[in-house]
């Protein structure tokens, strides 16, 4: 009898797997969550010409979700086709890059009746209503229904056939959340759509989100949608982009710095309206951003990125929410410069946001059911009376029993300073540090130091754009040791290193030579530069590495270059320098995003003194 040798293991057989394990795998790929199953279904309803969406979910999706569209509906004869692994309406399958829709894979449907129960019932014009029903993988016979327009696409127990995928999902709420959000990034996209979701959870129904479709130019649109989506303070404070360059557009709303967020969670980006999350498009957004905010702070943006078909490759992941461009450069080189150039057109303008958080710092707190302050005083039923002026109050202060105020500076009112220039005329200053200045309808307030802190700094940035980086060269070249393919992706820049001070050769195998580095930083660890850069460039597919280190120095100096606080200002000196602050871009923001000057217009400050 022969003993069999344990060493020889059994030789694995082949199997072609049935179709509902199919389906299952795939919907793990596509099926993530209940908010990726409302993306796949809000995709197809507004592929399907739909003008108005509305979503039903319960319990975070888990329970129930529905989706109800008027487009264009599913003819009776093709139901059971739109169940079938692969089938589409959107492309014919001779050419995967020429792609113009969301959907296009054929995966969805099918997916979602391997893992939950499925019915669609949905009518074309010209015909009755009909729907299907698949449980499990387990389809149904196509039956006729009654239904006015479009398509009402129904999941209950989303994973029901799969119970373990149930065991990763969050609470009700989170997921619920998630569903939210997934929806306004497609409300963004589509501003001529109407959007409704509500939660019908323990069989209460209410609207979380309600956008109702936009009218007007793209523009005007956009704007309106994205006020309803993240909210008016958003919309007072973003700015309009729109750039183009080698066959790319670029279009959508940018926020001042001085508006930013403590993270990335408000950036939303866009290629041929597909709602995605792209390495390279958000790097390139903060690129943009790098010299007005530090590194703590988020900017908060909306961009859509428009192009030929051909030059995107959308078929990368099975979600769709990584694109691949032909020519990357390209485009963040247009976010980048589009970007920098709307934040230089909006000059010295500051967030709205900062003369309110200002009142509201100002303002004592009341209890809401409080009854109105009466006060003695109306100031318009006050006689005309001479306003005070520095004689006056310097005649207070003289006078027996009154005090000078500490570090307190009130400059004459002179008739012919103008007081209709956006940033008025100086008045005061205070604890020498802060200018009072007068405008037409209310006051502004100057931190002098950070004002004149980011003027210096665009001074110098636009000396070093003209001339170059000063480099100094090396007595002995650095040899830095690397591999083969990271001192490739170095040489590739070598130009651009150049012309920001560093130089680099190759000098054999994978060792880099350096001999220049940029003046401005002394004495520099080469190989830890190098290194950085490296990073960057594995990370984003490109470098501001050295660049920010030019930008921090230029900044340092710029600050120990600037009017200290502290230093007193005369009339003349405080108003040339709110005339330069006019004139210079982004000069509403210090170098790390704060704000140099806060606005308070008169009737706030009369409301703040309940003269309203």
């Amino acid at each position: 009898m022969a003993i069999a040798d344990p060493q020889i293991q059994p030789r694995p057989v082949i199997r072609q797997l049935d179709e509902a394990a199919i389906n299952r795998i795939a919907a793990g790929e596509v099926l993530e969550r209940p908010a990726s199953a409302v993306k796949e279904l809000v995709e197809n309803a507004v592929d399907a010409g739909a003008t108005r969406i509305e979503i039903v979910i319960a319990d975070g999706g888990k329970t129930l979700i529905r989706v109800t569209d008027d487009g264009c509906g599913i003819a009776a004869d093709d139901l059971p086709l739109a169940l079938a692994r692969h089938a589409t309406s959107k492309i014919d399958g001779t050419d995967l890059l020429n792609i113009t829709s969301f959907g296009f894979r054929g995966e969805a449907l099918p997916s979602l009746g391997a893992v939950g129960r499925l019915a669609i019932t949905s009518r074309v014009a010209g015909a009755d209503a009909h729907s299907i029903a698949v449980s499990g993988g387990r389809m149904a016979e196509v039956r006729p229904a009654a239904l006015s327009v479009g398509t009402v696409v129904e999941l209950r127990d989303m994973f029901y056939a799969t119970p373990a995928r149930l065991k990763f999902l969050r609470t009700d709420r989170a997921e619920a959340q998630a569903v939210g959000d997934v929806v306004k990034r497609l409300a963004m996209a589509e501003p001529f759509v109407s959007f409704i979701l509500r939660d019908v959870s323990g069989g209460d129904s209410r609207t979380t989100f309600r956008a109702d479709a936009q009218t007007g130019d793209l523009f005007d649109a956009l704007h309106g949608r994205l006020r309803s989506v993240l909210g008016r303070d958003f919309a007072e404070n973003a700015l309009p982009i729109d750039a183009q360059r080698e066959g790319f557009h670029l279009t959508g709303y940018a926020a001042l710095p001085t508006y930013s967020r403590g993270a990335a969670i408000a950036q939303f980006l866009f290629v041929n309206g597909r709602p995605v999350r792209d390495k390279m498009l958000l790097g390139a957004l903060r690129a943009a951003y790098m010299d007005v905010l530090s590194r703590d702070r988020h900017p908060v943006a909306a961009l859509f990125v428009d192009c030929d078909p051909m030059l995107v490759d959308v078929n990368v992941h099975p979600a769709k929410s990584e694109v691949r461009f032909r020519d990357p450069g390209a485009v963040r080189g247009l976010i980048v410069s589009g970007l920098r150039h709307a934040l230089a057109e909006a000059g010295h303008r500051a967030s709205s946001t900062v003369a309110d958080a200002t009142l509201g710092a100002m303002q004592p707190e009341r209890p809401a059911d409080a009854p109105p302050r009466v006060y003695q005083m109306d100031r318009r039923n006050l006689p005309d009376r001479p306003s005070f002026t520095a004689r006056s109050m310097t005649f207070q202060a003289q006078a027996p029993g009154f005090s000078e105020a500490p570090s307190a500076r009130i400059e004459p009112v002179a008739e012919d300073e103008p007081q209709d220039l956006p940033l008025g005329a100086a008045r005061a200053q205070v604890h020498e540090n802060y200018i009072i200045a007068q405008t037409e309808n209310g006051i502004v307030i100057v931190d002098q130091h950070a004002a004149h802190e980011r003027l210096v700094y665009e001074k110098l940035k636009a000396q070093m754009a003209e001339n170059g980086v000063p480099a100094q060269a090396l007595l002995i070249p650095e040899i830095v040791e690397m591999t083969e393919g990271e001192a490739a992706m170095l040489l590739e820049i070598a130009e651009d290193l150049a012309r920001l001070g560093l130089s680099i050769e190759p000098f054999g195998g994978g060792a880099i030579a350096v001999r220049e580095t940029p003046a401005i930083l002394g004495e520099v660890n080469a190989e830890k530069m190098l290194r950085d850069i490296l990073d960057e460039l594995s990370d984003q597919g490109d470098s501001a590495s050295l660049q920010a280190r030019i930008d921090a120095i230029l900044s340092r100096v710029s600050c120990h270059g600037s009017i200290r606080s502290g230093r007193r200002m005369q009339g003349a000196e405080m108003n040339a320098l709110l005339r330069e602050m006019e004139a210079t871009p982004k000069s509403g923001q210090c170098n790390h995003g704060r704000p140099t000057y806060v606005e308070l217009k008169l009737s706030d400050i009369e409301r703040l003194f309940g003269r309203t």
